[in-house]
């Protein structure tokens, strides 16, 4: 810029700041003499146009500084005021597209882009720009109140707009919804929910073995045990043991939470020595408790008509869990996806609920389910009386015969790699 020009542009700053138009329209004339197509005098001039409310001039000469200097996008955000001043939507929405085009994460353009397409009623693209603009503005700190309330306004927004789709779409497939099958028909539901962001999908969490490529299925489908029919026949017996085991051999119920003394404190900590949350076990990692299990003929009965894993060391595992009231088992995840939890509700006041991932269902006294407990689960009683439920680990329904022998072979050498003294990182 020649030092002349520059002169005179900072005269008419000067003189626009202290509210001396006339000179600093002089100044600009000066330097537009010599400069003709200078994108800062322009721009200047467009300003003051503005200021005069006169939008058309301001159109002008932001329109000519923006095609003298076509990489500043200021000057095309200059210009999208004029024509939102004029109620030149398209104009607008041109101006703003440059500015974006030349910077993605150009804030101001992005929430003016949001505001247009909201004026004009173009709701699912203003709740797309919307996102944008909540998502530039993730994480930052100090936000000035104008902000934080534009901000607060566009989630509302988008999330009413989500709402608005979800309705309308869940409309448009309730009928056929309702036609297919109870799996088809969860899993779907799932899946709007999640593409909704009503609910989270969680993955394995594997504290041991992970087994690959096995479906993470919050709660296992019910066919996958054709046996569950038949447990739940003995569930008034299998109750009928527990109270009797209870009233005649208490001293089997033992915390369940047991750490080891010097353990920092952590999510088990309250829970640690407390029979808050108490176990009554037949079989404790493929060891059988031959005091319960002589107490209690008709579960052990029961137990062992069902398909269970045979692991020396750590299966089967089958025990009576009592909830005291206005306890919490907090969220956590087990050892290995190649089983399946089993529960079969005994005793199961109001007020009790069990999640897995992102459902969470009431347990219902005789009717038993799966679920896979490497993913995140927890249990709450918030009554005022005990819950009990028997608890059993059986194979995961979706290893194979020949896997399920290939994993009890991979045991039985890691044991016996023990025994021999073989290092592994087992």
């Amino acid at each position: 810029m020649d030092a002349v020009v520059g002169r005179l542009l900072q005269q008419a700053v000067e003189a626009r700041r202290q509210g001396r138009l006339s000179d600093a329209q002089a100044a600009l004339g000066e330097a537009l003499v010599l400069a003709p197509g200078e994108p800062q005098a322009l721009n200047l001039r467009g300003l003051m146009a503005l200021d005069q409310r006169d939008f058309g001039g301001a159109r002008r000469y932001f329109m000519a500084a923006a095609q003298a200097d076509p990489t500043e996008a200021a000057l095309w955000m200059n210009l999208a005021s004029a024509e939102r001043g004029l109620g030149a939507a398209d104009g607008e929405r041109t101006a703003l597209n440059q500015a974006i085009a030349i910077d993605q994460r150009n804030l101001m353009a992005q929430i003016r882009m949001a505001q247009l397409q909201q004026r004009l009623n173009e709701t699912a693209d203003a709740a797309d720009s919307w996102g944008k603009v909540l998502a530039l503005t993730a994480g930052t700190s100090d936000i000035p109140p104008a902000l934080a309330q534009t901000l607060d306004e566009a989630r509302g927004f988008v999330a009413n707009h989500k709402a608005g789709f979800a309705a309308f779409i869940e409309a448009g497939v309730a009928e056929q919804l309702q036609s297919v099958e109870v799996t088809a028909r969860r899993r779907f539901q799932a899946c709007l929910d999640h593409e909704f962001g009503r609910r989270a999908v969680y993955q394995n969490q594997c504290s041991g073995l992970h087994y690959p490529f096995l479906p993470a299925d919050e709660y296992f489908d019910r066919r996958h045990f054709p046996w569950m029919d038949a447990l739940e026949a003995h569930t008034d017996a299998i109750r009928a043991e527990f109270l009797a085991l209870i009233e005649g051999h208490g001293a089997s119920v033992r915390p369940y939470v047991r750490q080891e003394a010097g353990t920092p404190q952590n999510k088990w900590t309250a829970l640690d020595g407390s029979l808050d949350w108490g176990a009554a076990f037949l079989w404790e990692y493929g060891v059988r408790n031959e005091a319960v299990c002589a107490a209690c003929p008709q579960t052990v009965a029961a137990l062992e008509a069902l398909p269970r894993a045979d692991i020396p060391g750590r299966a089967p595992s089958a025990f009576f869990s009592l909830l005291k009231p206005h306890s919490h088992i907090p969220a956590h995840s087990g050892v290995t996806n190649t089983r399946a939890i089993v529960h079969l509700p005994l005793i199961v006041p109001p007020g009790c609920h069990f999640r897995v991932g992102g459902e969470t269902r009431a347990w219902e006294e005789g009717v038993a389910f799966a679920f896979d407990d490497t993913i995140d689960h927890e249990a709450w009683n918030e009554s005022d009386h005990l819950r009990v439920v028997l608890i059993f680990d059986v194979w995961n329904p979706h290893l194979s015969l020949e896997e399920q022998q290939l994993l009890k072979q991979f045991y039985a050498t890691a044991d016996a790699s023990k025994t021999n003294d073989v290092r592994s990182g087992i």
